[in-house]
């Protein structure tokens, strides 16, 4: 069976490492916060100008002037700072947020990701990802296997805007984690009931198959 969507993010929170600087895109990565595992301190960037990012706030924590980059009410951690763009954007692309966790439309075989345009729909705006894909250590995807008409979303060539090109570490779906290395995509974990036959008919790449022994 296909993960849920806090299920994924529970899965995405494993590739945190302690005392990181990380940011989360829109959409599924900010669900993340929720799932850290226990006695892992990791400080979350969100670019629109906050360190120290918390999880959603339950109803009596709400504070309307609190938001993300999605424009979603949040907590924050002691210690936690605001800021300019100018100077959240510095951090990004000075190399100072060591992970990047973002939805994509598209993978491409060598780590190429579109996700911020789709041709002929009105766009309102491009956002910080190419910063983002650009400027972290470690850019890891997190998003549905296939597209809502059952489209392939991992694929041989990006047929949409490309965001950044040979940049993505490992894509996390609600199937299975793949790696993105130098030889091509490589398979190296499956959600539970799902089997390698289904992974490989959803994808459209070719995939290499390096999963540990059960």
């Amino acid at each position: 069976m296909a993960l849920t969507r806090d299920e994924m993010a529970a899965r995405a929170a494993l590739e945190l490492r302690d005392g990181s600087y990380v940011n989360l895109g829109i959409g599924l990565p900010t669900l993340i916060p929720s799932h850290l595992p226990p006695g892992i301190d990791v400080v979350l960037h969100s670019e629109n100008g906050v360190l120290g990012v918390g999880p959603y706030p339950h109803e009596v924590e709400v504070d309307p002037k609190l938001i993300n980059a999605g424009k979603e009410t949040v907590t924050i951690i002691p210690g936690a700072s605001f800021f300019d763009s100018a100077l959240s954007f510095a951090m990004i692309r000075g190399g100072r947020v060591q992970t990047a966790i973002l939805g994509a439309m598209q993978v491409s075989v060598r780590g190429d990701i579109a996700n911020w345009a789709v041709p002929g729909k009105r766009v309102k705006g491009m956002g910080g990802a190419m910063d983002l894909v650009n400027g972290a250590e470690r850019v890891i995807v997190l998003m549905e296997h296939v597209a809502k008409d059952g489209t392939a979303k991992i694929v041989e060539q990006c047929s949409l805007p490309l965001t950044g090109v040979a940049c993505v570490d490992r894509i996390i779906t609600d199937l299975a984690v793949i790696d993105v290395t130098e030889s091509g995509l490589v398979l190296v974990e499956l959600a539970d009931g799902v089997t390698v036959d289904e992974v490989v008919g959803a994808t459209e790449a070719p995939l290499r198959v390096e999963l540990p022994a059960r």
